[in-house]
């Protein structure tokens, strides 16, 4: 496995692989890897003969009172994960790598960002498209990865794909859990065994509501109230949003009829977890 923390050094290292023919799979992440990550890698690892792995906190996309600096960062842990899963290169640049001094220029999506997450963190989205949009131009993956359970995010880039006629194929794995049913993420370390408990309760009030549903409730509002009763009942700090959308546009939607996702926004003391289930 191959550690390349140089951008102009892996595009030339990318531009020799595909002279050979060879596709390349890009897993995006911020490092602190767990089964979520390893998932994408190894659906890379299948579908790809050259599989290249990002580890990078981008600043840009963290609000001014968010966790940037707290953010958990053990890149030996990380490169060793990386390796038994079988990536074969690691890109791991620095800030001034990735934003040189008198960088100026940024890609935003108007829309989609300004809804659900855009509105309660202005300016994360332009963050995230911005340095995905550099690592697409970096690494010119075939095929690129992400996961469900930043389910908004994964929407947008998508939506920036189509719109800036971008050269890879963007594939959307399912939300990977623990035994306990909270979806892995990076952040789920910052939870005490209280609080962990009490966040168990987004993946089982969507699991309600998947059965309300199946069960014939198909307003939205009931659904939502339904939810919400739900997660009161445990120790949290508060409700950011329950949200019924549809899956591209993102729109409200009153009345069930087909696919709809329900997006869940909780804090559970400190920690602000996110959680969405696809439902029919």
């Amino acid at each position: 496995m191959k550690i390349i923390k140089k951008p102009y050094k892996l595009t030339a290292r990318i531009k020799a692989i595909k002279k050979n023919g060879k596709t390349v799979g890009f897993v995006p992440t911020m490092g602190s890897l767990h089964e979520g990550h390893i998932s994408l890698i190894k659906k890379a690892r299948k579908e790809n003969e050259i599989v290249v792995l990002s580890i990078f906190v981008n600043p840009t996309q963290f609000g001014p009172k968010e966790d940037y600096k707290k953010y958990p960062r053990n890149f030996s842990r990380d490169k060793a994960i990386a390796k038994k899963a079988g990536v074969d290169i690691v890109f791991a640049p620095s800030a001034e790598n990735m934003y040189p001094e008198g960088v100026s220029t940024c890609v935003e999506e108007t829309n989609l960002s300004k809804i659900l997450e855009g509105a309660i963190r202005p300016g994360h989205f332009k963050g995230v498209t911005t340095v995905v949009l550099k690592l697409f131009n970096i690494v010119q993956p075939d095929i690129s990865y992400f996961g469900q359970k930043d389910y908004q995010q994964a929407v947008i880039i998508k939506k920036m794909v189509k719109d800036l006629n971008l050269d890879t194929n963007i594939k959307v794995l399912p939300t990977v859990r623990e035994k306990d049913s909270l979806a892995l993420s990076s952040r789920n370390i910052y939870l005490n065994q209280e609080e962990r408990k009490s966040a168990t309760i987004l993946c089982h009030s969507l699991t309600s509501a998947k059965k309300l549903i199946e069960n014939g409730l198909t307003n939205t509002e009931e659904v939502k109230k339904k939810i919400r009763t739900m997660i009161k009942k445990e120790k949290i700090s508060g409700i950011d949003y329950i949200e019924i959308r549809e899956l591209e546009t993102l729109q409200p939607v009153k009345k069930i009829t087909g696919k709809v996702v329900i997006l869940l926004a909780v804090r559970i003391g400190k920690v602000r977890l996110l959680d969405n289930m696809i439902i029919k």
